[in-house]
């Protein structure tokens, strides 16, 4: 948390005597600046009902000398919240903060010592990037940048799908068909052509779990056609992630895992969890924890499955980077798998109760009918295609071509990014692309608009030296947003929650654009402080943007 609400928090307990105190930020800024409900929770301490409780640590608070250098005035609210307004001075000073911090301001050193790993984008092996995994890499790059704020080690790792039955489908159809060429167009129609055929001969599905068997044993051949179709799509997920922006620190794929899961197969402390189940198969009782499916770790034929797979990389990802919280960015479909993986990693042994194994579930990315997208029945809609689309629609906007390809891809980020991660989003170009609503355009635009101010003036320094002018109602408003930015970025990561971020920037940008159309900045009253604001909120919008992995171009 942010320096100033640890100082109120530690006011707060101090004269509460609730050792868990918290704040909370008012939605209506009529509320205060902070407010607290440790009065409701301290009558049984404190006697009286929670307003009696509220006065009695409002009073204790008002003798706190430390506390009332920032604090303007504490009141009590409702059945007994305690309300907290800020000094103009405390908030006027974050304005130097920001100039003298710039891209830094909002960082923290919160996470130090600690280490974070993001799995996230993972698209399989042998087919196109489609828009399916567009969720998962957007948001996992903005956690990720969110934990690098913090101070944290952040590990980025791409989890590739280039193992499993799905590589015996393949061989299967290579070698019934012969392709000349193993391009991603070329797989894709494979992988959706044995579907179809094994419709019709079910012996298909046989022969597909026998050529995995065989690239597990290590069948030449097999893994010569393998490992063909891992380089031809490794140079398509290149090409993507470069018009995304986005890079991301390792791409470790599940066939990296193959000494770890022997090991993990031969280890007797692995073993004695192991249960023969249906069919054969080995599996793990997972009922300590509540779960009545097991975990099948084993098929029947002794090839392992996507499950061994996972806790193998568990059990890479602690011996080599010791992770405090390891963050699954996949979707909502596999909430069972991932309820099954945590608590069979715990039951195995392969990570401490220290480490917290997060599955952030985000919703699916919809057609415009609001349908899923599906790769089997050769639905997929590409993403590189997406992608160039929207630079084109930044273009028809009057972008410049150097500035579309941030325009576009921002408003594609920012799109997704503004959603709940839970929440299902329906394409819509629309939205995305409007320049006057809650878009990635629209915050860019502001902060263009910010750089447009500070170009026509000859101050280009901005500085506030000592005295500033009365505030309107607009300005203290403003700088009551640009001081909660740290925390916004703290309670984002710490809620796995990026459009927290999402939802700060658009009303601190709306809040800017309407005081920009009340107020004259350049030769009007108060100059300095005004153009200090304008630099202040164009820094912060632009670092927020930034954290989201969204660019900001300097003129639109």
């Amino acid at each position: 948390m942010a320096e100033i609400e640890e100082k109120i928090i530690g006011a707060l307990k101090k004269a509460s005597g609730v050792e868990d105190a918290t704040l909370e930020i008012p939605e209506n800024e009529d509320f205060g600046d902070y407010s607290s409900n440790v009065a409701l929770r301290a009558p049984a301490t404190n006697h009286g009902s929670p307003r009696e409780s509220a006065g009695r640590i409002i009073e204790k608070l008002e003798a706190d000398e430390a506390l009332l250098e920032i604090v303007e005035k504490v009141e009590t609210a409702g059945p007994g919240f305690i309300n907290f307004w800020l000094k103009k001075d405390v908030l006027v000073d974050t304005l130097r903060q920001i100039d003298r911090k710039k891209m830094d301001f909002g960082k923290s050193e919160k996470g130090k010592g600690k280490t974070v790993i993001v799995d996230y984008s993972s698209p399989n092996i042998a087919k196109p990037f489609g828009i399916g995994h567009l969720r998962s890499t957007i948001i996992g790059q903005a956690l990720y940048n969110l934990y690098k704020a913090l101070g944290y080690e952040v590990v980025g790792d791409n989890h590739l799908g280039d193992w499993g039955t799905q590589f015996g489908k393949l061989v299967c159809m290579i070698e019934i068909e012969n392709p000349k060429d193993l391009s991603i167009g070329t797989l894709e129609k494979l992988y959706v052509e044995f579907h179809k055929l094994a419709e019709a001969d079910l012996s298909l599905e046989d022969k597909a779990r026998e050529c995995f068997k065989k690239l597990e044993g290590g069948d030449p051949k097999i893994k010569k056609i393998w490992q063909a179709c891992v380089d031809v799509s490794m140079k398509e997920f290149a090409r993507v992630y470069e018009l995304l922006g986005v890079k991301i620190d390792f791409a470790f794929g599940e066939s990296y895992y193959e000494s770890e899961m022997r090991q993990m197969v031969d280890n007797p402390k692995i073993r004695k969890h192991l249960t023969k189940g249906e069919e054969g198969a080995s599996v793990i009782d997972l009922t300590e924890f509540g779960i009545k499916t097991p975990l099948m770790f084993l098929k029947k034929d002794g090839t392992t499955t996507y499950a061994a797979r996972d806790l193998a990389t568990i059990r890479f990802r602690v011996r080599k980077w010791d992770p405090k919280i390891i963050i699954y960015e996949v979707g909502m479909e596999q909430t069972l798998h991932f309820r099954q993986i945590f608590a069979a990693a715990r039951i195995l042994g392969l990570v401490e109760s220290k480490t917290d194994l997060v599955h952030t579930a985000h919703g699916l990315y919809l057609a415009p009918d609001g349908k899923k997208f599906s790769t089997r029945k050769g639905k997929t809609i590409k993403l590189e295609e997406v992608l160039n689309e929207a630079i084109k629609r930044a273009e028809k906007l009057g972008n410049e071509k150097s500035v579309a390809k941030d325009v576009g891809i921002g408003a594609i980020k920012y799109f997704d990014l503004m959603h709940s991660v839970g929440s299902d989003v329906i394409f819509d170009w629309e939205k995305m692309m409007n320049l006057e609503g809650n878009s990635g355009p629209y915050l860019q635009y502001t902060v263009a608009r910010t750089n447009s101010v500070l170009a026509k003036t000859s101050i280009k320094s901005p500085t506030l030296h000592g005295k500033y002018g009365d505030l309107n109602g607009e300005e203290i408003s403003i700088l009551r947003s640009l001081i909660k930015f740290p925390e916004v970025i703290e309670l984002a990561a710490k809620s796995y929650s990026p459009n927290l971020l999402c939802n700060y920037l658009y009303n601190l940008a709306s809040k800017y654009n309407s005081f920009y159309g009340k107020h004259k900045i350049i030769g009007g009253e108060n100059e300095d402080f005004r153009l200090l604001l304008t630099f202040g909120v164009g820094q912060v919008l632009k670092n927020g943007l930034t954290i989201l992995g969204i660019q900001t171009p300097e003129r639109m």
